[in-house]
């Protein structure tokens, strides 16, 4: 039975702020001398019932005009930018086992599933790859047309760097 009554206070006093301005709240001791609310006086024993008086005043807001929002659903397309950190352009490369490291930075970070894809000489270079760090090897001497391009998950460019000018020099012995 104490449970039933702890059950209806809790109601009653989370009911008691929406009916507040609409009904009356009435409290009174059962056989028990537990507390009973109530929206209505004790059946037959009016007098022994005290009426609550609650100063909780009710706040109405009047509507919004909402004409002036937009709320149309945007689609948020990220921009990625691709460059080459590592050589710089127009650099001259001194390395007698034709090796050039390449190093390149996107941001933002790209998502899983995108790939970096090497342009040398306007050709791919290998295949494309999850991070945008790249070692060739065994290069000739001369002039070199670097480019990083980022792929998506379709395989279509949706980011590239700027094209740069590398030369490798290779001693040569006679």
């Amino acid at each position: 039975m104490a449970k039933y009554t702890i059950f209806v206070i809790l109601f009653f006093t989370l009911l008691a702020p929406a009916t507040a301005a609409s009904s009356k709240i009435y409290v009174w001791r059962n056989a028990n001398g537990d507390l009973v609310y109530s929206d209505s006086p004790k059946p037959g024993a009016e007098e022994i019932a005290e009426e609550i008086e609650i100063k909780n005043k009710q706040t109405v807001i009047s509507s919004v005009n909402t004409t002036v929002l937009d709320i149309s659903p945007r689609v948020v397309q990220e921009e990625y930018q691709v460059q080459i950190s590592q050589p710089e352009d127009h650099a001259t490369i001194r390395d007698n086992s034709g090796s050039i490291y390449i190093s390149g930075r996107v941001a933002p970070v790209f998502k899983r599933g995108f790939k970096v894809r090497l342009l040398m000489n306007g050709e791919a270079h290998g295949e494309p790859q999850t991070r945008s760090v790249f070692i060739l090897r065994d290069v000739d001497r001369g002039e070199h047309k670097i480019k990083l391009e980022l792929l998506n998950n379709q395989g279509k460019v949706i980011a590239s760097s700027k094209e740069r000018t590398v030369y490798l020099h290779r001693a040569r012995v006679n």
